[in-house]
């Protein structure tokens, strides 16, 4: 059966489970919605399953900041209450506040 509902919501503040990364949450896909060469480039004991919600983040470690694209399954929410410092963030997202960014944009 496809979950339908995603768990995170636009402007929250998600941790990977497995890779030292945070990020943004900024759109998200009901189902896996990325090429198949992307898929088949995760090692086949660690592929997720394409019938889950994935998301593309705005996101960072210690070393830079890039664009990541998560299932559901792979992420938890980030309980530092630190604020995330990609640069993209203020093309999107008001102050980080409370925990969370609000959209500072029209979505279709």
């Amino acid at each position: 059966m496809l979950k339908t509902r995603a768990k995170y919501h636009l402007g929250q503040v998600v941790r990977h489970k497995k890779h030292p990364f945070r990020g943004v949450v900024f759109d998200v896909d009901a189902m896996f919605s990325n090429t198949q060469e992307w898929y088949d480039a995760i090692p086949e004991e660690s592929r997720p399953n394409k019938e889950q919600p994935f998301y593309h983040l705005l996101a960072e470690n210690d070393q830079s900041y890039y664009i990541a694209y998560v299932s559901e399954q792979n992420l938890l929410p980030d309980d530092t209450g630190e604020p995330i410092d990609h640069p993209d963030i203020p093309d999107l997202f008001g102050d980080f506040e409370d925990g969370y960014y609000p959209l500072q944009v029209d979505l279709n």
